[in-house]
C-alpha cells in the first residue's frame, strides 16, 4: 500500500474537521485563536488522525466514523508540542520550521493556547457523529483522557524531565515512550475502533498494537534526530543498532497482533511500518 498516498487522501478530511472545529484567527480574543492555530495550520504528517480512520476501516467502516477521534487526538497532540516547547519544558525556540507558539506569541499566550487546545479535544468527541451511540462517545472521551493524564501523557513528560541515565535506562526510557508518544497514538486507534464499534477484546487487541508501534516510533524519531542532545533517548542510551532492532522487534510484535485481521487491517498495518521505517 502507498502510505503516502492514503495520508495524502486522508489529510484534507482532517484538516477539513479541524478547520470546522477552530475558531477563526479573527475571532476575539484574536491573539489566543491565533495561537491555537499556528502548529495546526499546516500541521505535521496527521498520522494519529490517519491511524485513527485506519483503525474504523480495519473494522469494516468508514474513516469519516472516525474523524471525531481523528481531530480529537491531533489537539491533543498540538497541545502537547506548545506546552513541551516552554521554556520551563524543552525550551525548544522552532517547531515545524517555524517559531514555537510561545516565541511567536509569548509564554503565558502559549500556555492558554495549549489549554484551549486540550479542552476543544473533548468537545469533539463529545460532538461524535449522528451514527456513534452516545455511550460510545462517552467511553472513547475516557479513552483519551487516560491518554493523556498522570498516567499517561502528562505522567511521561514529568519522568521525561527528570530522565537521568543511570541502571535500567532502556527500560525506563521505554516507559516514558509508553506513556507519551505510545499513548497518544494508541489513542487514536482505540477511540477511532471504539466510534466505529469495535467490542472490549477487539480494543484490547488493538490498545496493545497502539502501544508497540508508538514505542517503536519514538525509538525511530531518536534515530532520526540523533544528533539532538536528549538524554531520554533509547540509541544515546544502547546504540544505534540495538535500538534499531529495538523497533523492528517492536513492530512486529504489534503486527502479529492484527494476524486474525483481513485486508481491511492493511491501511492500519502499513501506517505501523510507515511510522517505524521512515527515514524522514
Amino acid at each position: 500500500m502507498d502510505v503516502r498516498a492514503y495520508l495524502a487522501e486522508r489529510t484534507p478530511l482532517v484538516n477539513a474537521a479541524l478547520e470546522a472545529a477552530l475558531p477563526p484567527a479573527s475571532e476575539a480574543p484574536q491573539s489566543l485563536h491565533a495561537a491555537m492555530r499556528h502548529l495546526l495550520f499546516p500541521g505535521g504528517k496527521r498520522l494519529r488522525p490517519a491511524f485513527a480512520m485506519a483503525a474504523a476501516e480495519a473494522l469494516g467502516r468508514r474513516p469519516e466514523v472516525a474523524l471525531p477521534a481523528a481531530v480529537a487526538v491531533e489537539l491533543i497532540h498540538t497541545y502537547s508540542l506548545i506546552h513541551d516547547d516552554l521554556p520551563c519544558m524543552d525550551d525548544d525556540t522552532e517547531r515545524r520550521g517555524r517559531p514555537t507558539v510561545h516565541v511567536q506569541f509569548g509564554e503565558s499566550a502559549a500556555v492558554l493556547a495549549g489549554d484551549a487546545l486540550q479542552t476543544l479535544a473533548f468537545e469533539m468527541l463529545a460532538g461524535s457523529t449522528a451514527d456513534v451511540a452516545p455511550e460510545r462517545a462517552a467511553l472513547a472521551i475516557r479513552d483519551l483522557a487516560r491518554a493523556a493524564g498522570s498516567r499517561g501523557l502528562v505522567g511521561g513528560q514529568v519522568d521525561d524531565l527528570a530522565f537521568a541515565l543511570g541502571e535500567d535506562a532502556k527500560a525506563k526510557i521505554e516507559s516514558i515512550h509508553a506513556r507519551k508518544s505510545a499513548a497518544l497514538i494508541a489513542a487514536a486507534i482505540v477511540t477511532g475502533a471504539r466510534l466505529a464499534g469495535a467490542d472490549d477484546a477487539r480494543l484490547e487487541q488493538l490498545q496493545r498494537f497502539g502501544i508497540d508501534v508508538g514505542v517503536a516510533f519514538q525509538i525511530a524519531d531518536d534515530l532520526l534526530d540523533e544528533d539532538e542532545d536528549d538524554a531520554c533517548s533509547f540509541p544515546r542510551v544502547a546504540g544505534s543498532e540495538v535500538a534499531r532492532n529495538r523497533a523492528e522487534q517492536l513492530l512486529k510484535a504489534a503486527l502479529d497482533e492484527l494476524r486474525d485481521l483481513g485486508e481491511a487491517a492493511e491501511p492500519l498495518r502499513s501506517l505501523a511500518r510507515f511510522a517505524v521505517r521512515r527515514r524522514e
